[in-house]
């Protein structure tokens, strides 16, 4: 597998400047946001969809470095119940997966998306308990109303573009579990698939190797990203895992994103590179970092050292010894 990094990271660095960084980090592909949460620092969208010679230069800059691009990235809520969100939510998503088939760029990383609780909702709602059972009427409204009919749709343009959807499983949205996006992906189609990132599955009671058996079987994973996840058992037995808490308060939040290996050991990383590959998931290894307590350059290099110790970078030979 290859090991890549979201540059949203290098938001101080030009776009040269962060190709450089990272290529001396010892970094094989680059994930772009370009628009939404991850903002598009370094994928001016209009321009690179309008004129063939700047994606020229956009991508020979990428490759002449021994880079290339594991996923474009735009996550933000195209089912919002706020009009404006939705419209360039969806907006954005569409011109990013146009410019990915003229880039050849895999796979396009999102969200969901979340709706309100019906048609005259202002803002999300996030249903999380079956009862009392209004919940489960605003969940099956939102499903079958709202997300369903825009994943078909926006499913079906995937597939005529050739660009896989990896959908990030992520709290607050209504596809957060293996089980969800399994469910979406069925009544929908099999380019729609998991941004799998661990970070999210561990504080939701999920094992992640688990995850990866469940979503594998399925040749689900389109994409994987590298955040750890630390959970303060004392905290949780405070606040429970659904904390509210600013992710600043560390010392009291039950659970706390960290570099790869700050949250679980290397062994663990190297069990879930294992089972990413007997599962059928050989393309890259994404870092995240959203650490509170360490600096963004003390832990990407810290993620990219401990991903090395662990990772499969060949393909398996033959079984010389059978």
């Amino acid at each position: 597998m290859k090991i890549g990094v979201f540059s949203v990271l290098f938001q101080d660095k030009t776009f040269e400047e962060m190709l450089d960084y990272v290529v001396d980090a010892g970094v094989d592909m680059i994930e772009i946001g370009t628009g939404g949460n991850p903002g598009n620092q370094f994928c001016p969208l209009d321009d690179l969809l309008e004129d063939e010679r700047k994606r020229k230069a956009y991508i020979d800059a990428i490759h002449k470095r021994g880079l290339s691009i594991s996923a474009f990235s735009c996550h933000n809520n195209p089912i919002s119940p706020n009009n404006e969100t939705a419209a360039k939510s969806d907006e954005t998503l569409i011109k990013t997966i146009k410019l990915a088939a003229l880039l050849n760029v895999p796979v396009v990383n999102t969200f969901s998306g979340v709706a309100g609780s019906d048609e005259t909702a202002k803002f999300p709602n996030w249903p999380v308990t079956p009862w009392p059972t209004v919940y489960s009427n605003i969940l099956e409204w939102q499903w079958e109303e709202k997300l369903i009919p825009y994943w078909k749709k926006l499913g079906e343009f995937a597939k005529e573009q050739g660009v896989k959807i990896a959908i990030e499983l992520h709290a607050g949205f209504l596809v957060h579990t293996p089980y969800t996006l399994l469910k979406l992906r069925k009544v929908t189609n099999d380019f729609i698939g998991a941004n799998l990132d661990p970070s999210h599955l561990w504080w939701q009671g999920i094992d992640p190797i688990a995850a990866i058996k469940i979503l594998g079987k399925e040749n689900a994973i389109h994409h994987f990203h590298a955040k750890d996840t630390y959970i303060d058992q004392e905290n949780v037995n405070m606040y429970g895992l659904t904390d509210m808490q600013p992710y600043s308060n560390v010392n009291t939040r039950a659970w706390t994103f960290r570099t790869v290996g700050y949250g679980h050991s290397p062994n663990v990383w190297g069990e879930m590179v294992s089972a990413l590959r007997i599962n059928g998931y050989d393309y890259v290894i994404s870092i995240e970092h959203e650490d509170p307590i360490m600096s963004i350059e003390e832990g990407f290099v810290k993620a990219v050292n401990n991903l090395k110790s662990i990772n499969i970078e060949h393909p398996a030979p033959d079984l010389w010894w059978t």
